[in-house]
C-alpha cells in the first residue's frame, strides 16, 4: 500500500478539502498553535474521519527531512491520475472550450507547482505530463501548488506527441509557448478556442517533435535586456492571456 507525506499547511488543507485521495492520518506538531488554517485542517480532518494525532516538531522534522512542513503532515494515497478523456468530458460537461495544459518534461517542482496553481486558477480542464523522464506528482509538487493541484485532473500519458495528434484529432488546437523568431506575439494570436497550451522543459524548451506537432507558436513580447521569463512565469502569463481572451467573449447578462 503506497503512502504519501503532504506537508504544508495549504497543501493538506486543500488535499482534505478535495478528499480525492485516500486520507489516512493528519499529523500535527505540538508546537503550533490550533487557530486559524490550522483549525481549519483539524476541523476537515474530523469531518472526514481522519484521525489526528500531535507529536513534538523534532520528530516532525525527521520524518519529512529538510521540508518546510509548517507543522503539518498528511498521510494519503498516492495522487489520482486521471484519464485524458475525463479531462476533455469536463470541459464538455461545462460547455466550454476546452483549456488543456500539457508540460513536456519539466523537472523543477517549484515551477510545476506554479504552473498547477496557474492552472487551477484560470479553470483548466486538464493538465497532461509524460510519464519517463519529467517531474511527476510528488509531495514537493503539491506543495508549491498550494494545494491547487488536489482539485485538479491531470493525465499521465506515454508519448506528449502522440498525444497531441490525439487531442488535434478531436478538434483542440495546439499552441506552443516558445521565444524564437518562428513564434507569434500572443498578443496577436486568437486563443479563445478549443486550446491545448504546450509549455516546454527548462533550459531545453520543447523536444523536436513536440514542437513538430503544435498548430502555432506563440511568444512573449520582452523589451528588457534579458531575453526570456522562465518556464513558470512565462507560462502562467499565457494560461492567463487564453483566460482573458475567453472572459471577455462571455456576453454579460
Amino acid at each position: 500500500m503506497t503512502t504519501e507525506l503532504l506537508y504544508g499547511r495549504n497543501a493538506v488543507r486543500e488535499a482534505l478539502r478535495a478528499r480525492r485521495r485516500a486520507l489516512r492520518r493528519l499529523v500535527i506538531s505540538r508546537s503550533v498553535q490550533e487557530s486559524g488554517i490550522i483549525a481549519d485542517i483539524i476541523r476537515l480532518a474530523e469531518q472526514a474521519g481522519v484521525p489526528v494525532e500531535r507529536i513534538e516538531r523534532q520528530a516532525l522534522d525527521r520524518q519529512l527531512r529538510d521540508a518546510n512542513h509548517q507543522g503539518v503532515m498528511l498521510e494519503t494515497g498516492p495522487y489520482p491520475y486521471v484519464e485524458l478523456e475525463e479531462c476533455l468530458q469536463a470541459a464538455a460537461d461545462r460547455r466550454e472550450p476546452a483549456l488543456l495544459l500539457l508540460l513536456d518534461h519539466l523537472q523543477d517542482p517549484q515551477n510545476i507547482g506554479t504552473l498547477l496553481r496557474t492552472a487551477e486558477a484560470v479553470g483548466c480542464h486538464g493538465v497532461v505530463i509524460p510519464g519517463r523522464r519529467a517531474a511527476d506528482i510528488t509531495p514537493a509538487v503539491v506543495n508549491a501548488s498550494s494545494g491547487a493541484v488536489e482539485h485538479l485532473r491531470v493525465a499521465m500519458v506515454t508519448n506528449l506527441a502522440q498525444t497531441i495528434e490525439a487531442l488535434q484529432r478531436t478538434g483542440i488546437w495546439v499552441a506552443g509557448l516558445e521565444q524564437d523568431e518562428a513564434a507569434k506575439d500572443i498578443d496577436t494570436v486568437d486563443l479563445d478556442l478549443p486550446l491545448a497550451l504546450v509549455i516546454g522543459a527548462e533550459g531545453t524548451g520543447m523536444a523536436r517533435l513536440v514542437r513538430e506537432r503544435c498548430d502555432f507558436l506563440v511568444r512573449l513580447p520582452i523589451v528588457g535586456q534579458v531575453g526570456s521569463l522562465n518556464a513558470a512565469v512565462a507560462g502562467s502569463i499565457a494560461l492567463y492571456h487564453a483566460w482573458r481572451q475567453r472572459f471577455r467573449s462571455v456576453p454579460e447578462e
